[in-house]
């Protein structure tokens, strides 16, 4: 009898950092259906991107990958969401560079994001275009700088709203170029590349995605890419970082966070299963058109990536005035 006893308490003492560790969710997750938050409209790059590697993903484990659009508040909807949601490992937040800039940008959050989201993955990255109508004078990036400047308070440049990865890519250009352009932000890219090709304004800092249709159309230009190196699939357009502006790297980008508390093992899962979604040909053949790049980074490169990231956009936030307008 004592023996059983015994044994029975053994089994129980075992048993429970098992289960608290989230062990147990290796085998068993996922059970059901898993949702990727989406705080950006269908249709956009954010949305499209999270579809094509939300499908993969969902073949890989064998469940289906819901997307759940939720925009406002400049993605705090979306992430009150997830946040409010159980931390089982069923609910994650598809995000962006908001995860870095709200802390600065949106008054009264309810949360603290470093504390409150745990890191997951960079999926997706996805390049940023200068671009010009077809019929402006400059040719090159040297050259419409040096238009820039030879033209004071004449040269406008769109972008997607205040705060977003194409503002502040557009500010951090301007300080390191030294130039000003009159900014007109826009609620989407797509209105800007509207206006582009409408010819009310000379040019727009969007990602690759929202430019092709312009472009495709013969009424705008690319002059060059926020990438580090040349996208794949614009293989013959320079990047700012080669045309004067080293280390400049300020694509747009998308990743899964989870909500602190989520078992350990289901984050190791969910990575494993984006990284084997990185390598399906199928997938670099949906995402090309978008001048998206699957990442599929680990939670420590993803971190690493996002601690210098984080001062790199705070201080271009500061210095230029950025604010939600």
């Amino acid at each position: 009898m004592g023996r059983r006893r015994l044994l029975g308490a053994t089994g129980i003492a075992l048993a429970a950092p098992f289960a608290a560790s989230g062990v147990f969710a290796q085998g068993d997750w996922p059970a059901r259906a898993v949702k990727f938050v989406v705080p950006f409209s269908a249709g956009g790059a954010a949305d499209t991107a999270a579809r094509a590697v939300g499908t993969k993903v969902g073949d890989i484990l064998a469940q289906s990958i819901i997307i759940d659009n939720r925009t406002g508040g400049n993605a705090v909807v979306a992430a009150n969401a997830v946040l409010g949601a159980p931390k089982d490992g069923y609910t994650f937040i598809w995000d962006a560079a908001n995860q870095l800039t709200n802390p600065m940008l949106v008054k009264d959050l309810p949360f603290n994001y470093q504390k409150a989201f745990v890191p997951i993955t960079m999926a997706v990255k996805v390049s940023q275009a200068l671009v010009v109508r077809n019929d402006f004078p400059a040719k090159t990036v040297e050259e419409f700088l040096d238009y820039v400047r030879s033209h004071p308070g004449a040269v406008s440049c769109g972008t997607p709203p205040s705060g977003a990865m194409g503002h502040l890519a557009l500010a951090l250009l301007q300080q390191r170029a030294n130039v000003k352009l009159i900014h007109t932000p826009y609620r989407g890219g797509a209105d800007a590349a509207r206006d582009l090709m409408g010819g009310q304004i000379d040019s727009a800092l969007i990602t690759t995605s929202t430019a092709r249709g312009a472009v495709s159309a013969g009424k705008a230009r690319i002059l060059a890419l926020t990438s580090a190196q040349r996208n794949p699939a614009y293989p013959d357009v320079p990047t700012l970082a080669e045309r004067g502006f080293p280390k400049y790297d300020m694509d747009d980008w998308f990743a899964l966070f989870a909500a602190a508390g989520t078992p350990q093992a289901v984050i190791t899962r969910l990575q494993q299963a984006v990284a084997q979604a990185a390598r399906d040909p199928g997938l670099t053949t949906i995402l090309a058109p978008l001048g998206a790049v699957a990442v599929a980074s680990t939670p420590q490169e993803f971190a690493s990536f996002l601690a210098q990231q984080r001062e790199v956009l705070e201080k271009v936030i500061r210095e230029a005035n950025i604010t939600l307008g």
